[in-house]
């Protein structure tokens, strides 16, 4: 019998989260966080995670793992997922990765490059040179040394723009040059499910309808918290989070409410947009439209199926 896992991708505001948890109430299971913000301990609202009932009630993993002023990285997520499926296969339950950090889930799957550790004092040195000039000149910049990279990267996206030159000054080779290194296999196999919504402006209300959400359960309040407990600084990954950037603009007087909600309600729809961009340039053994009639039915007869013939394969 050959062990598996399932994964269940897809954008912000999609229904990942009730879909996971309308599945386990027909299988055991135990879920895999593939989310890059609910590792923070402390960063609850803005995340999404899930409710200590809905923990107590389906066993999580990957959340809260370390402080928001730390670091994490899709290298150490893929060791820590392969750990958290290999203990949950361990205890005959199903591992059911679910999430939209789909650069997280690509090293999973993958496997991931051996690329030169976070460079503080260069990633200080580009920040300096963003605030001066702007995240679009450094990506142009980025397109004069690793073409290949900007490419697939908005003008934008700080955090991959900032991490791609790290590498080409670190390194004196692009970053996408240094994607072919021989990679590890999984120790299990993993079918995979995602959730691409056709109704874009469903999506778009979804999103609002939940950043509104999050600003009345007080994420103002909650990274207001964080920083008086905390060392943090914008520049940190959490603090990268879509809706932590804004609110700290808002704490930092930068504007008012009104525009806070407006720019995290932008980003949050850019962020979805990139997700969805990933998902289609990737292979899953199904892709299901999470808003149309009985989708999430359609899903859990799916993921059951997957899972009978992984571990029967």
């Amino acid at each position: 019998m050959r062990q598996a896992a399932v994964a269940l991708l897809g954008p912000t505001a999609s229904g990942k989260s009730e879909f996971a948890l309308r599945l386990a109430e027909r299988l055991a299971l135990e879920i895999v966080s593939v989310d890059s913000g609910q590792v923070y301990r402390g960063m609850d609202i803005g995340t999404a995670k899930p409710s200590p009932a809905e923990r107590r009630r389906v066993p999580h993993h990957l959340i809260d793992l370390l402080d928001p002023s730390e670091s994490y990285s899709a290298g150490r997520f893929r060791a820590d997922a392969i750990d958290a499926v290999s203990a949950v296969l361990a205890r005959g339950r199903l591992p059911l990765l679910v999430g939209g950090t789909m650069l997280y889930f690509r090293a999973l799957a993958q496997g991931i490059d051996a690329l030169p550790a976070a460079d503080a004092a260069l990633r200080a040195e580009i920040d300096r040179e963003a605030a001066r000039a702007g995240w679009p000149a450094l990506h142009a910049e980025l397109a004069r040394v690793d073409p290949q990279s900007a490419r697939r990267l908005e003008p934008n996206d700080a955090q991959r723009i900032q991490r791609a030159l790290e590498v080409y000054r670190a390194t004196g080779r692009p970053l996408s040059e240094l994607h072919t290194a021989p990679r590890q296999p999984l120790p299990f196999a993993l079918a995979s499910c995602a959730l691409v919504p056709a109704d874009r402006a469903l999506l778009h209300r979804r999103i609002a309808e939940r950043m509104d959400r999050m600003l009345a359960l007080g994420l103002v309040d909650e990274l207001r918290s964080l920083r008086r407990r905390h060392a943090l600084n914008p520049a940190l990954p959490g603090m990268r989070s879509v809706g932590y950037r804004q609110a700290w603009g808002f704490l930092e007087g930068a504007y008012g409410v009104r525009e806070m909600r407006d720019k995290a309600l932008a980003a949050t729809r850019q962020l979805a947009k990139r997700q969805l961009t990933w998902l289609r340039s990737m292979s899953f053994d199904a892709v299901i439209d999470p808003f149309e009639p009985g989708a999430c039915e359609r899903w859990c007869e799916l993921a059951l199926s997957l899972a009978r013939e992984d571990r029967a394969a």
